[in-house]
């Protein structure tokens, strides 16, 4: 089966936010499921893996990834560490021929580029990493790197979207405690529920950092089912697992 790839007229350098089509993985997982640290088959995972390398023109050995944690870390990619997989939320590179990759299942993937320069980026935000800053540290991490602030492009894949995130109160107080402004990213649900704007926020956090471009392509995980893994679908359903989908950008 052809693999399902989404991309951004917006993004120059070769890219994907790739979909759960065109994979072996049977189950729960059917299709593109390319995370090691789910319990399906390694050997269909790698598999997977290396259909998207094949796809981006990289090898198995330069799609380059990190041990998200959820946190605000971005690891600087070189030749020499590409395959190191530190604990970290985001990668950058100034080198050709690495492929940067983060994975998610409803959390916002965000690939970044500033073709003047020479400087990719991909990060993996969901609401804490958002909150604490990831998005904001990978644009600084790519300046490092030579990038200049009004030349970045950053573009949101597929995650969640607000008529699916409901929350509660303690949720939305972490984020008003932050910053009481940030209350306009939530509308009421039912009860004491709210719903959460993930995209929105994270186009926030993009655009009040003044780079060049912030967009979002769109697509919500956890409302289509047949082309994305959503991990809140999944805990809904009381599954046991849940499949990883992948977004990389290479130089």
């Amino acid at each position: 089966m052809t693999l399902d790839v989404i991309t951004s007229s917006s993004l120059t350098p070769k890219h994907g936010y790739f979909c759960r089509a065109g994979g072996i993985s049977q189950g729960i997982y059917a299709g593109l499921n390319v995370g090691l640290g789910s319990d399906d088959n390694r050997s269909n995972v790698l598999h997977n893996r290396s259909l998207v390398a094949e796809h981006l023109g990289v090898t198995l050995e330069t799609l380059g990834g990190v041990n998200q944690i959820h946190s605000p870390n971005v690891h600087i990619a070189t030749l020499e560490n590409i395959c190191d997989r530190p604990p970290a939320d985001a990668l950058v590179t100034n080198q050709t021929g690495l492929a940067l990759s983060v994975l998610a299942a409803d959390c916002a993937p965000v690939l970044f580029a500033d073709n003047d320069s020479g400087v990719i980026g991909a990060a993996h935000s969901g609401w804490k990493g958002a909150l604490s800053g990831i998005l904001q540290c990978t644009i600084a991490e790519m300046i490092k790197l030579g990038a200049k602030r009004e030349n970045i492009t950053a573009v949101i894949g597929p995650c969640i979207s607000q008529v699916n995130y409901e929350v509660g109160p303690d949720f939305m107080e972490q984020f008003t405690h932050e910053n009481p402004d940030f209350t306009g990213f939530f509308i009421n649900g039912l009860g004491d529920r709210f719903l959460f704007d993930l995209p929105r926020f994270c186009l926030h956090q993009l655009r009040s950092n003044n780079i060049g471009q912030a967009d979002w392509v769109g697509h919500c995980t956890y409302a289509d089912e047949k082309r994305f893994y959503s991990y809140r679908r999944t805990t809904h359903r009381d599954e046991a697992d849940y499949g990883r989908m992948i977004s990389a950008i290479v130089l």
